[in-house]
């Protein structure tokens, strides 16, 4: 929690993490930025809780609600240890394929959430 908000800043107060790269890489909700925010949110691990203000960081920083919905919904279903224990009880092809449902589905519900909520 204390490297998200030195890395993204806090309402107000710029982090070390310009806006504007925020901005370019998950602004707007284009299916790029979906596509992105559901992978980064994929692989990252989140302990219970911290996404919300990770999130709340990344939307200050100019996240779009379509790929902070993607990020929020990808986090909790994958991590890389979920990964490898999937792995481990279902086989490469299985985690892969869920790995991919994951993503696709984390990232049209964003596309679709940022076309009603921009």
């Amino acid at each position: 929690m204390l490297l998200a908000g030195f890395l993204l800043g806090r309402p107000g107060h710029e982090g070390i993490i310009p806006s504007e790269w925020v901005g370019a890489a998950v602004g707007g909700n284009s299916l790029v930025a979906n596509v992105l925010a559901a992978l980064v949110g994929a692989f990252m691990y989140f302990a219970t809780l911290t996404e919300v203000p990770i999130v709340q960081g990344l939307l200050g920083a100019g996240m779009g609600k379509g790929p902070a919905l993607a990020l929020l919904l990808a986090g909790p279903a994958l991590s890389l240890p979920n990964m490898l224990v999937i792995r481990g009880i279902l086989g490469t092809e299985k985690t892969l394929v869920y790995c991919a449902l994951v993503v696709v589905m984390a990232t049209l519900s964003g596309v679709l959430f940022g076309m009603f909520y921009p």
